[in-house]
């Protein structure tokens, strides 16, 4: 298997569907899509604190023009440190050429990053390790716009080994075992097979080498190319790509281990790990925002049109239970409500290790994800507390004194804060090697 089964990463994905003017109209600036996705990720770096990366396609360029950025980090704050020199970049452009701050189409010719297809990654890092160069999205280059490949996702492959034998034998020399690496690579060649079947189709009907690309780009099936590729994966997925030209993908694992949520209106189609983080960004309701169905892709052409389709025929739902229990922000409506009925569920284990003893018993929670658990199992207590004052009551009630049944009614469920979290200590924790020695520092106890 590829990474124990810790933390999981997050991903996020914007695509602009009006031209950036409109967002310099309507939000008062062109870069309304980065700050958007600013904001998409640091709303899930519950999901990873080791790493961040970003990367952008512009649409329509001429050649000459890049029309790529990618920025990653692993430093201590990896969010805010790609977003600062996003940000530097930007400001360095407008210092030199303060004549662009009114100009969209000078800021887009001119400034990286401002693009109309936007990717996000968050990263917990177990396997590969946390270097830079590990962090996603990852970028497969190419001087064929419709070859260029950007890959970030929310995975675990059991099977990687099998994986990288088979591109081994497809001729290939992976530069590194990475599951990512594997993944990208293997949907690469697919990729490359389809486009080199639709150049011979464009070649016999006499078309040019220029004529080809665009040809090639309408006729792309993102879909047929995303069967081929995942037909041997085996694990709980969820895999964001971009196209160099455009087209962009979102696949889900067909037994939905991994969660991914997207939303569409007429400005933006947006896609991420978790359902809050849309909601509260985008301003939108829960019924708004949809769940992409395990084993469907959900497939952005670069003209903007949106499907979702069956990429592998779906199995039985096996949602992480490590995601539900613990892992996304408990923000969600219904992860709230599960958390909430797993602490009622666990009060009848929890009374029978007290021996019934709710009267020297102290409740509280750890770690913070907790919270929404703990108040779920104090309920429950507290029917449990009121049982035992009822029973106590009818079996005295011949004999009860008015200051007996104050001593019976005054009881009550005992709650402190037992545990501190030393939030500092937690984000210096950011090595595999140190994490395990130095977790148990990170709570303190309240003494007395």
């Amino acid at each position: 298997m590829s990474d124990a089964l810790k933390h999981e990463c997050g991903i996020a994905l914007i695509r602009l569907l009006k031209p950036l003017d409109y967002y310099k109209d309507k939000y008062g600036t062109a870069f309304y899509g980065i700050n958007k996705m600013y904001l998409m990720m640091e709303k899930q770096h519950n999901r990873g604190q080791d790493g961040a990366g970003f990367a952008s396609i512009k649409l329509n360029v001429s050649p000459g023009e890049r029309y790529i950025s990618r920025v990653r980090s692993n430093a201590a704050q990896p969010i805010q440190d790609i977003f600062s020199q996003i940000n530097n970049r930007i400001n360095e452009e407008f210092n030199v050429h303060p004549e662009y701050k009114n100009d969209v189409a000078a800021q887009k010719k001119n400034i990286p990053y401002l693009g109309e297809l936007l990717l996000g990654h968050v990263r917990y890092g177990t396997y590969g390790g946390n270097n830079v160069e590990n962090v996603h999205p990852f970028l497969r280059q190419n001087n064929w716009m419709h070859r260029n490949l950007i890959i970030a996702g929310n995975f675990n492959m059991t099977n990687t080994s099998q994986l990288f034998e088979n591109l081994i034998e497809l001729g290939m020399h992976p530069k590194e075992k990475a599951d990512t690496i594997t993944v990208m690579e293997n949907i690469g060649h697919f990729l490359d097979d389809a486009v080199r079947k639709l150049y011979k189709k464009a070649k016999a009907a006499g078309m040019s080498k220029v004529e080809a690309s665009p040809y090639i780009i309408e006729n792309l099936n993102l879909a047929k190319i995303l069967r081929k590729s995942s037909k041997d994966w085996d694990g709980g997925y969820v895999i964001a790509g971009m196209l160099g030209h455009g087209d962009s993908f979102v696949f889900r694992d067909p037994a939905g281990i991994r969660p991914a949520f997207y939303y569409k209106d007429n400005e933006v189609v947006v896609v991420a790990s978790e359902r809050p983080v849309i909601q509260t960004v985008f301003n939108v309701s829960f019924e708004d925002v949809e769940e992409l169905d395990p084993g469907h892709a959900l497939l952005l052409r670069k003209s903007g049109y949106l499907s979702v389709t069956k990429i592998l025929e779906p199995l039985e739902k096996k949602s992480c239970s490590f995601e539900r229990i613990y892992f996304s922000r408990g923000s969600d409506v219904e992860i709230y409500q599960e958390r909430k009925e797993l602490g009622r569920l666990v009060m009848p284990k929890v009374l029978e290790a007290i021996n019934y003893d709710t009267e020297n018993t102290i409740f509280s929670f750890i770690p913070n994800t907790a919270e929404t658990s703990f108040y779920g199992m104090i309920e429950a207590a507290q029917d449990e507390l009121n049982k035992q004052k009822n029973e106590a009551i009818l079996k005295e009630k011949e004999n009860l004194s008015p200051s007996r049944l104050y001593e019976i009614q005054d009881r009550k469920i005992r709650i402190e804060k037992i545990a501190i979290k030393d939030v500092k200590l937690r984000t210096f924790i950011t090595e595999d090697s140190s994490r395990d020695d130095l977790v148990a520092h990170i709570y303190d106890v309240t003494y007395g």
